[in-house]
């Protein structure tokens, strides 16, 4: 006779994608698989095509334990990297984490409770940003502050409450499968578009401080530049793709590249006077990276608003310039992949 599920502790899928991750995949995996949690588990890791020692961690682990598997990712996209091991896993609750995350012990047991709590379809928590350098603890401060993010509770904490997006997520797994999982023409932004279509379907996507995971920010300031450029021009397609979910927080950095563009342009060919829109945001911005900076050593501090004016210039650029050809190839996508679980 087969035994019952365990209803307090369902089994959980966690799936990884991952691209030249050698630097943090073992800790994030390790991670994982110490978590506090009664139900049974499996990690399905989607190996993009590294050019690192990834794919070898990657092969240590699922040797050295067997609820680690691999499935391949060709395209190297995140998104259809998180359908392949959707369609790869079993489990009624699926969890993802990023191959630069670190979970904290009793997530996956807190998320599990939240969902049953909240009645939620996705459940997510604080993204707690961590640097192992100066520059990484000056960009950490910047996400964590709201000068950096606005108001985004999953960057700078809050009250539990229902949210639009949520870093991550832990899913029930009819959600993902109703929606067809990610869209796959979503390079970036592709959690806050599944999420948007699952409150569209009625769904409930749920923020609580008590999830919280660790995040390792870019090491350079040309990788965060990239980062937050592609950050702005693929919400620019969500807002597209979507009608109504641009609000007004989003449209502040764009408007920032705007004023600051025609202030320098007036600046440089009308009047001085010009110049005092990027000099009130080079105030603004170093003004707030003093309570941001609090604790950090001096070298770090003096970083935050280097780290603040690429993210918020990057993300508007992004925004600004990203061409309609992505949404009309997104629109001409409609249906995401059906996840059909392969597994017995």
């Amino acid at each position: 006779m087969n035994a019952k599920p365990d209803v307090r502790h369902p089994a959980v899928s966690v799936i990884m994608p991952v691209l030249n991750e050698e630097r943090h995949l073992r800790g994030a995996v390790q991670a994982i698989l110490a978590q506090e949690y009664a139900g049974d588990m499996e990690v399905v890791i989607a190996l993009g095509p590294s050019s690192d020692r990834t794919d070898e961690i990657a092969a240590e682990l699922v040797a050295e334990d067997p609820r680690v598997v691999t499935v391949p990712n060709p395209t190297g996209r995140t998104p259809a990297a998180l359908n392949a091991a959707i369609k790869a896993s079993r489990h009624p609750v699926v969890v993802r984490v990023d191959g630069h995350g670190i979970l904290s012990p009793n997530y996956i047991a807190t998320a599990v409770r939240l969902l049953e709590e909240t009645g939620a379809q996705n459940v997510g928590g604080v993204m707690h940003a961590e640097g192992e350098n100066d520059w990484e603890h000056a960009v950490a401060a910047a996400m964590t502050s709201k000068i950096g993010v606005g108001n985004a509770a999953f960057h700078t904490g809050g009250a539990a409450a229902p949210a639009e997006t949520v870093y991550l997520g832990v899913f029930r797994r009819e959600a993902l499968e109703q929606q067809g999982g990610y869209n796959e023409e979503f390079i970036r932004a592709q959690d806050w578009e599944l999420n948007f279509r699952i409150r569209e379907a009625g769904g409930l996507i749920w923020f609580s401080p008590e999830l919280r995971v660790s995040y390792r920010p870019r090491p350079s300031i040309k990788a965060l530049a990239k980062q937050y450029k592609d950050y702005g021009r693929w919400r620019h397609v969500v807002a597209r793709y979507h009608e109504g979910s641009i609000n007004l927080r989003y449209l502040a950095p764009p408007a920032a590249v705007c004023a600051i563009a025609a202030g320098v342009v007036v600046g440089v060919a009308l009047t001085p006077w010009g110049f005092v829109v990027p000099a009130g945001y080079l105030a603004a911005i170093a003004a707030g990276s003093i309570p941001a900076g609090k604790g950090l050593p001096l070298k770090a501090r003096l970083q935050i608003p280097v780290a603040l004016a690429t993210m918020h210039m990057s993300w508007g650029f992004g925004f600004l310039t990203s061409p309609r050809s992505l949404a009309k190839r997104v629109i001409a996508s409609r249906r995401p992949a059906v996840l059909e679980n392969d597994a017995v």
